[in-house]
């Protein structure tokens, strides 16, 4: 295979017109130019310059290898420059997994804060909950995970990965328009205890800590209808089949339907970014930074939605409920 960098100090050559000149270019001794040529002319087989005293002379097999080599050096000095944003995190690809709520919410202002300063970057986007996303992220299928845990439901991330929490979201009670609750003070938690839920799947992180919170104020949730899709969760709700808590950040305002606080919860859902090292793919960086700047917009911009490192501001928004 014919080294790129003799073929490169042969163009030079013949552009400048002597060995010389080309070492002073390329940053050579003359005796290193004058070796890459010999180097380049054994593994052709033939020669490339007629040599004399003073002077060098290309042959026409030179002038070929040096027209053919053209296009083959500008292509890999493309490669060069890609890889060389790729390691800085401006070019190459990066895989989000991301949980629907985040998708629709937390990754449009990311993914367009990510495209706007670094164009080069392609994202590929795979979606699913938490547990389906961990091994994902550990197996490397995806780079970098948004995923959520509630305060009533500990949850453990793997060795090895690095965590960027990002919000952190109120728990808010879905009442039908005409329900006796949807005005008028917060009602406590054990004051729901006849009332039908509306709840995520048996299993699931939310149906747990709905139970969880329910057990603690005294009953068993009686549990009508379960979904996973918020928007489904909210048309029910509408259509008088019950009532439900979801994390603010699910809620989307819509006639029919009240959001309102429960007195007595405090737990919140969590959100975070999980990575695997930054090494592996320095686009991440990049990626979580755009995250930072989306999650501080929604955090500024939604009701029950916080940032994690701000308990004093959310404990004075606690003073009004919530209502939409």
């Amino acid at each position: 295979m014919l080294n790129p960098v003799h073929l490169r100090t042969l163009v030079v050559v013949i552009r400048t017109g002597s060995f010389a000149d080309a070492a002073r270019q390329l940053g050579y001794t003359g005796s290193a130019v004058s070796q890459q040529i010999a180097a380049l002319e054994r593994a052709v087989r033939v020669p490339l310059f007629e040599r004399s005293a003073h002077s060098v002379r290309a042959t026409p097999a030179a002038q070929f290898l040096a027209r053919r080599a053209h296009d083959s050096l500008t292509s890999l000095q493309a490669l060069e420059d890609e890889v060389a944003g790729m390691v800085a995190g401006g070019a190459g690809s990066i895989r989000i997994g991301s949980f629907p709520t985040a998708s629709e919410r937390l990754l449009p202002r990311a993914l367009a804060r990510l495209h706007e300063e670094r164009p080069a970057v392609e994202v590929l986007l795979d979606e699913g909950e938490t547990d389906e996303l961990l091994p994902a992220l550990g197996d490397g299928a995806i780079d970098l995970a948004l995923v959520y845990r509630y305060d009533l439901v500990p949850r453990s991330w793997p060795r090895g990965l690095g965590v960027e929490p990002l919000l952190r979201e109120d728990l808010v009670l879905l009442l039908p328009s005409d329900h006796p609750r949807a005005a008028g003070e917060p009602p406590r938690l054990a004051e729901l205890g006849d009332e039908r839920w509306i709840s995520p799947r048996e299993a699931t992180a939310g149906a747990v800590c709905l139970r969880r919170l329910c057990a603690g104020a005294g009953f068993q949730p009686r549990v009508a209808v379960r979904s996973n899709d918020y928007d489904v969760v909210s048309a029910f709700v509408r259509a008088g089949l019950g009532i439900a808590l979801v994390p603010a950040l699910s809620h989307d305002p819509r006639e029919g339907v009240v959001a309102a606080r429960v007195a007595d919860v405090t737990a919140h859902r969590h959100v975070a970014a999980v990575h695997r090292s930054l090494r592996h793919n320095p686009a991440v960086a990049g990626a979580l930074d755009a995250l930072r700047s989306s999650a501080h917009l929604l955090a500024g911009g939604l009701p029950g939605v916080d940032l994690p490192e701000a308990p004093g501001r959310r404990a004075a928004a606690r003073e009004e409920p919530v209502r939409r």
